[in-house]
């Protein structure tokens, strides 16, 4: 049985408990073998409280505890530990292995990613042996998340020495079991199988894929554990984005299954999933936004309402003297359908008061950016007065195209606790808003087919600073996620070398802004933040 847990970061005691009930599980449903997630004590990736001596303390603690509870079965359980050995680390990422009370010792991950936003090398020295464990007839191997990419080719940023995959071979393995935290990213769950697939033919026999799955800050994992026959077709899957229990009988040559592929479903599940472990896992309660009629905002309330409920969601429309009537109908409508409260303060007086507290600054100046930004920035600091006041969090509803080009302001819409778009870009925001359309949230059909605009401006559209979405968001994904060069991008976008290289240049130039963001769910393999380190001042 492959248990897909939902840990909290260093909550050890919490994290131990779950195992705890999984194994009762697996005792009630009579299983032999019961698999659990990489690092399943600590939650993946605890960072530096990896480096308090304590937490590794609890962990050994939470090991000892839950050894006498797996009497009639093999478990395999993921944490960190100390390594005995004077090496160049002082733990290990491992994979404790148990059988009927007794601890037959451990494997640990051999493959270390130091890329992107893994960061393993700094914390764990490199198991070096990939022993075989032998249950009930059975020749079985254990492997953790990595050790199992190498084999595939498909890691970019790094060559490993070792392929743990080529060393199992000569000892042929009758099993492979496999602890992951294999974050989510759009398009990522059918890489994941082809890559574990080709490891179940080489060594020409089944593998299984225990994968953990909730948000964990900005990352997110989405589970589908998955059982593969020997020649790598998927035979069983758990649930996506939820905690589940796969439980494979291996005796049984099931059907092939086919694992169903709906990126924009699966993504709208994973913000959802993440803004609820976001909120949850730090025991806030109540969500606030801005609602100004447009797809970016009324997605984000979509979102958090199916995330949080919608007792605990609440909007505000802040208009100003370039607020169309249509916005706020549009933002009213659609809190109507989804059962929010959204309360209108104007706060044009309050512009007004500016303008006429910095008369000798603001006019000696023509009008432009400076007043467009007041009114961005006077937003903020209502909504963030609003969240402390009413002990709310307050959500960012950028999103990957603005931040990407700088077109944000900040202390102004860039304010909030969580960028819950931070890592879409435009074009997806619009099929994500037609994918909550069809599950009943009702976002009105005007807010999807009107001129993207932040009425910041009289008759202000994105398309006068922006280049159209459609032509800006295959470059910034061919630029930032594909890291290709600007002739590439320029000749598969059919744009000039010079416009892409513009485009560029506007990216770079907007990284002060993006190191001053609030976190951002990360959706995609490259998310600005997380796994993305690009100097501020720097000439490239």
């Amino acid at each position: 049985m492959a248990v897909q847990l939902n840990p909290v970061l260093g909550d050890v005691e919490g994290n131990r408990r779950k195992v705890a009930l999984a194994l009762e599980r697996a005792k009630l449903k009579r299983v032999d073998i019961v698999l659990f997630p990489e690092l399943t004590l600590t939650g993946y990736i605890p960072d530096d409280l990896l480096l308090d001596p304590a937490l590794i303390d609890a962990a050994e603690r939470a090991l000892k505890s839950v050894i006498p509870l797996t009497e009639g079965l093999l478990a395999v359980i993921g944490l960190p530990r100390k390594n005995p050995s004077r090496g160049e680390k002082p733990l290990f990422n491992s994979a404790a292995v148990i059988a009927h009370g007794t601890l037959l010792g451990f494997k640990d991950k051999t493959l270390l990613p130091t890329y992107d936003i893994f960061d393993e090398r700094r914390y764990f020295e490199p198991g070096v042996e990939e022993p075989i464990w032998e249950y009930k007839g059975r020749k079985i191997a254990v492997t953790l998340c990595e050790d199992m990419w190498q084999h595939a080719g498909v890691i970019r940023e790094t060559r490993y020495a070792h392929d743990p995959i080529e060393a199992l071979r000569d000892k042929g393995p009758h099993l492979v079991l496999n602890l992951s935290a294999s974050p989510y990213a759009f398009g990522r769950k059918e890489e994941r199988v082809r890559v574990f697939g080709l490891v179940a033919k080489r060594l020409e026999c089944p593998v299984v894929c225990c994968n953990q799955v909730g948000g964990n800050d900005a990352l997110l994992f989405d589970g589908h554990s998955f059982f593969l026959d020997e020649h790598g077709k998927p035979l069983l899957a758990a649930k996506g984005f939820v905690e589940d229990d796969l439980v494979i009988d291996l005796e049984t040559k099931a059907c092939s299954y086919t694992m169903h592929s709906d990126a924009i479903r699966d993504l709208y599940a994973a913000l959802v999933m993440g803004v609820r472990d976001y909120f949850h896992k730090q025991g806030f309660t109540k969500a606030i936004l801005g609602m100004s009629g447009g797809v970016d905002s009324s997605l984000t309330a979509c979102i958090a309402v199916e995330a949080l409920g919608q007792e605990h969601v609440e909007g505000y429309s802040l208009p100003t003297r370039y607020s169309s009537p249509d916005s706020y109908e549009d933002a009213a409508l659609l809190a109507s359908h989804l059962g929010i409260q959204l309360h209108k303060y104007d706060v044009d007086s309050l512009f007004e008061t500016y303008l006429h507290t910095l008369p000798s600054v603001l006019g000696s100046r023509p009008w432009g950016i400076v007043e467009e930004n007041l009114q961005s920035r006077i937003r903020g600091n209502v909504l963030m007065a609003l969240a402390n006041k009413n002990g709310s969090l307050l959500l960012n509803t950028g999103n990957k195209s603005e931040m990407a080009m700088g077109y944000t302001t900040l202390y102004g819409d860039m304010c909030g606790g969580l960028a819950v778009l931070a890592d879409v870009v435009k074009t997806r925001v619009y099929l994500l808003a037609r994918h909550a359309q069809a599950k009943g949230l009702r976002i009105p059909d005007r807010v999807l087919t009107r001129a993207p605009t932040a009425e910041l401006a009289p008759h202000q559209l994105d398309s006068d600073t922006l280049p159209p979405y459609e032509v800006l968001d295959p470059i910034l994904e061919g630029y930032i996620e594909n890291k290709l060069s600007i002739e590439t991008i320029a000749s598969q976008c059919g744009q000039t070398e010079s416009f892409v290289r513009e485009i560029v240049a506007r990216i770079h130039q907007a990284e002060y802004k993006r190191r001053q963001a609030p976190t951002g769910l990360r959706v995609t393999q490259k998310a600005f933040g997380v796994g993305r380190r690009i100097p501020i001042v720097a000439k490239f």
